[in-house]
């Protein structure tokens, strides 16, 4: 879930609000610093309980992790070496592979369907996407919010972008315009989806978008050289991936507001248990042979970067799109933690 704006400069102010030190992961330490989101999953559950620290600690690292507030803030610390492993949305890796970063989406960290939406303030006179015409509304560029947002409106409601005014804005500052009363719909995820819920109502989300023309994804990328160089955290940290993903999906009953899954949310990305559950029932999270599968990591993957890339350039928010997205996916971590 990423930015354009910030994108194409990947150095000095963006990394300085990031709080990202000038030292270099390429260097021989046993540190390494894992970007992540406002995104609710597994995934968070076990970055809260500990297990991600365990299992590199045993592989001989520790972690440091840094959570951002756009894939787009992730995606230049990736390009400038300062981050090597990230949480960034399907668009904007699409964006960042086109861009040079040398990077492998190694994970899907969830199917986004309806947990992305576009949502209309009470009282904005707003009932359909048609509607939005003349209206004011926020959402995170580079996103895979933004990315469907634009083709909802160009390919799926026919509405011209260049009517509605669009504005770049992240998770945090939309919640404050929505109460403000500056923008009168978003397209964003949550925790900051149900803060709007409270005072609006969605009219479309990403799983209609999705199934009119291609899904989205939120994953986890890895700087290729960096991986390559360091096989053992990729197999620990895959691992834990793989176990806490089969724990959510054969356990989801037990996760509710007041279980200690749901509490590790809530503490690490904010809102609260209700909120953190209505969002996991949004999503969903493949196993690691799904992962693994055509589905996904092994061709699925790949045609929504490829999608995407075309469709950015013909939104002229990139200059050219590459032949191919195969070389910018590995499913090899994914077979490897199913066994």
């Amino acid at each position: 879930m990423t930015e354009f704006k910030h994108f194409k400069h990947f150095a000095g102010a963006v990394l300085l609000t990031a709080g990202i030190c000038a030292t270099s992961f390429a260097h021989a330490e046993t540190t390494v610093v894992v970007g992540y989101q406002q995104i609710v999953g597994p995934f968070v559950t076990a970055i809260a309980d500990g297990r991600f620290n365990a299992a590199a600690k045993e592989a001989g690292y520790t972690i440091d992790w840094r959570q951002f507030s756009s894939g787009g803030d992730i995606s230049t610390a990736l390009a400038s070496g300062n981050v090597p492993i990230g949480v960034i949305g399907s668009t904007g890796t699409a964006a960042a592979a086109t861009r040079g970063v040398d990077l492998e989406l190694f994970w899907i960290l969830d199917n986004i369907g309806k947990s992305e939406a576009l949502v209309v303030r009470n009282g904005s006179g707003i009932e359909k996407p048609q509607d939005l015409k003349g209206k004011n509304v926020g959402v995170p560029f580079v996103s895979t919010s933004h990315f469907h947002l634009l083709v909802g409106l160009e390919q799926v409601w026919k509405v011209d972008p260049r009517e509605v005014n669009i504005l770049n804005m992240k998770p945090p500052q939309i919640i404050a315009a929505w109460q403000r009363g500056d923008i009168d719909a978003a397209y964003v995820w949550p925790p900051a989806l149900t803060e709007l819920l409270k005072n609006g109502k969605t009219i479309a989300d990403s799983e209609a978008i999705g199934a009119a023309s291609v899904p989205t994804f939120d994953g986890l990328v890895a700087d290729k050289k960096w991986a390559a160089d360091n096989p053992k955290f990729m197999a620990a940290f895959t691992k834990v991936l793989a176990q806490s993903y089969t724990d959510y999906n054969r356990n989801k009953a037990s996760w509710t507001a007041d279980s200690p899954q749901v509490r590790g949310i809530v503490k690490l990305i904010g809102g609260d248990g209700a909120g953190a559950v209505e969002a996991l029932n949004l999503l969903s999270f493949p196993n690691a042979d799904e992962q693994a599968s055509e589905t996904w990591l092994g061709g699925g993957a790949t045609k929504a970067l490829n999608e995407s890339a075309r469709f950015l350039v013909a939104q002229k928010q990139i200059d050219s799109a590459l032949d191919d997205y195969r070389p910018f996916v590995n499913s090899n971590y994914a077979k490897e933690a199913s066994k």
